[in-house]
């Protein structure tokens, strides 16, 4: 079916009049957004949207990312000084401040009537739920961390993918001599995601005494002995950021990685079919715990056209429109019938990406977890990796971080 009239349907959706007074006047929504690509621009769907929605004019407004900060600044500086847009995408990180700003408007009730939601996974619903209970966001799109693994590698020395801990290190080791080694660990900021997998996947809890029980020691005590004892990380891994975790892989030097399938595309232009992906391994317990790093659109409490704003909002999470939109933003749609007629990237990192829902989690949503990942996280790894500090003196600065 041609783009136009997939289009054309999805919109249909959001197509009835507005019920308010005054109609025949058509109402502005103001929304912020950011894609990877400055050149991607969300023109096409705008215009579909208004020729559906006659009464609603759509301003689109593009607001650097700027690694976040930038986005963050200028929205809750925005907020503070009443110009604020109607709408405008979020991630899960901002939700603690803006709950405390009372900046969101709950979207439970729209959503228990959007024909739309039922085409949305339950896993998505979970992810998405507020620390009240509540739903302020809409998911938009799906990032989702799995491993990377050269299967070819894998192959050569009769390995097994590696689904656990036991067969991840067996296969790191089993890989690793002169200049490869098995994994490449993220050690800079944004590594939280890797240590994640491993250390609240292996029995570690992001509640009160959950990173300080044997269980939690034990699973940081591995992960840093890949490091300290097996060797399995580069040598510069304890201070490695994204660009050289991924340069490492494409050029031959790791053979896993965890990222998500922002970067399949890449991969398989250095690799071909050496590279798959497939779900983070589980931990002795049989528990898996990967990164749902979401992107979502919320409506804040200060608009004026709260109506319109959730009829732009959910055309974007609806079928053929969310499919056009992640092909802007370079991730995942988050419908079902959407991930079936997906084909930017190879199916294989589609399959991991879905088969990685039910075990994707987040950090909680507090203002702790922004220290903790922007620089309590990097820094005290680093000390842990390098033998400043013991791997049980890392988890316990980390317990004091978020529960004092």
């Amino acid at each position: 079916m041609k783009r136009r009239s997939l289009l054309a349907g999805a919109a249909a959706l959001a197509a009835a009049p507005l019920a308010r007074p005054h109609a025949q006047q058509p109402v502005t929504v103001r929304w912020w957004y950011h894609f990877d690509d400055p050149t991607a621009t969300p023109a096409a769907l705008v215009a579909d949207f208004e020729k559906a929605n006659p009464g609603i004019k759509l301003q689109a407004e593009s607001i650097p990312w700027g690694g976040g900060a930038d986005y963050d600044t200028r929205l809750y500086t925005s907020l503070i000084a009443g110009n604020a847009p109607d709408c405008g995408m979020v991630k899960f990180l901002n939700q603690p401040r803006l709950m405390e700003m009372e900046a969101l408007k709950p979207l439970d009730d729209d959503i228990a009537v959007w024909s739309g939601r039922t085409d949305i996974s339950e896993d998505l619903w979970r992810l998405h739920r507020a620390p009240d209970g509540k739903r302020y966001y809409l998911p938009v799109q799906i990032v989702v961390l799995y491993l990377y693994v050269r299967q070819d590698w894998f192959a050569q020395k009769n390995l097994p993918m590696p689904t656990d801990f036991a067969t991840f290190l067996a296969g790191a080791q089993g890989v690793t001599g002169g200049d490869r080694w098995g994994f490449g660990l993220r050690g800079g900021a944004g590594g939280h995601d890797h240590w994640g997998s491993f250390v609240l996947g292996g029995g570690a809890r992001l509640e009160k005494g959950g990173l300080v029980t044997p269980a939690a020691l034990a699973a940081n005590r591995w992960f840093i002995d890949l490091h300290r004892t097996h060797h399995v990380f580069p040598p510069s891994a304890p201070s490695d950021g994204f660009v050289q975790t991924i340069a490492n892989m494409k050029a031959g030097r790791t053979a896993m990685t965890i990222h998500h399938i922002g970067s399949a595309n890449e991969m398989v232009a250095a690799l071909g079919d050496a590279i798959t992906a497939i779900p983070v391994p589980r931990g002795p317990g049989g528990d898996a715990w990967t990164d749902f790093g979401d992107g979502s659109n919320a409506i804040f409490a200060a608009s004026k056209n709260p109506e319109a704003a959730w009829r732009w909002i959910s055309f974007l999470s609806t079928a053929a429109p969310n499919i056009a939109f992640n092909k802007l933003a370079g991730q995942v749609p988050v419908t079902t019938s959407g991930g079936k007629e997906w084909n930017v990237q190879p199916k294989r990192f589609l399959d991991a990406t879905f088969a990685s829902l039910p075990i994707a989690h987040s950090l909680p949503p507090t203002p702790q977890t922004a220290d903790f990942t922007r620089t309590v996280w990097p820094q005290t790894t680093q000390k842990a990796l390098l033998g400043q500090i013991t791997p049980d003196e890392m988890m316990q600065t980390f317990e004091k971080l978020f529960f004092g």
